[in-house]
């Protein structure tokens, strides 16, 4: 299969895969601003980075739950706002990842400490701009009041540091028992960043 091709089909796989863990393993948080939630979608967002690159793996976050957001009536006023942080976590992870500690050479520990640091840089990356963003989002944008804004910010803070740390554990452990197999098959080679 071409390279392009399967690097396109991972990117929609991926895609699936975060609009799936987000709609379908959310609990949703009701604010004075708007909703928040618990879900495993950055897990996703941050594995396809990982696996794919920067660019490609924001692509997929930023499809995924951006079309998860537009279907919900809850969400969809957000939908720009999560397009645009999604692609963030992709680009910083896979940069740090594949620039800084070229994942796919390393292996063993090495390997494990990369990944572990790589999607901790994409989630603190959300981790501060999650509440920032969606202050600015909400106040400045949607027009709710000052203090709906700062209801909604405050709890984003909170579950975005619960989803980082599930993404950063579930997304690392994932990477690390799948990278194996699909660089002994050729497949890693095909679909990792060329540096």
């Amino acid at each position: 299969m071409n390279k392009k091709i399967l690097k396109i089909v991972i990117v929609g796989l991926m895609a699936g895969l975060c609009y799936i863990s987000f709609v379908f393993l959310q609990v949703k948080i009701p604010t004075p601003g708007g909703f928040t939630s618990f879900h495993l979608g950055n897990t996703f967002c941050v594995l396809a980075a990982l696996l794919l690159g920067g660019l490609p793996g924001g692509a997929a976050g930023a499809i995924g739950m951006g079309i998860a957001d537009l279907m919900d009536p809850t969400y969809v006023v957000v939908a720009p706002k999560t397009m645009i942080l999604k692609l963030g976590i992709g680009i910083v992870t896979g940069y740090v990842a594949h620039r800084i500690f070229h994942i796919q050479h390393l292996k063993g520990k090495d390997l494990m400490k990369a990944v572990i640091l790589s999607t901790t840089a994409g989630m603190l990356f959300n981790v501060v701009g999650e509440p920032i963003f969606s202050y600015f989002y909400t106040a400045f944008i949607l027009g709710a009041p000052e203090n709906a804004a700062m209801t909604l910010a405050s709890w984003n803070a909170i579950t975005t540091c619960v989803n980082a740390i599930l993404a950063i554990i579930i997304a690392s452990a994932i990477y690390m028992s799948i990278a194996p197999r699909l660089q002994n098959n050729g497949v890693l080679k095909k679909i990792a960043p060329k540096e």
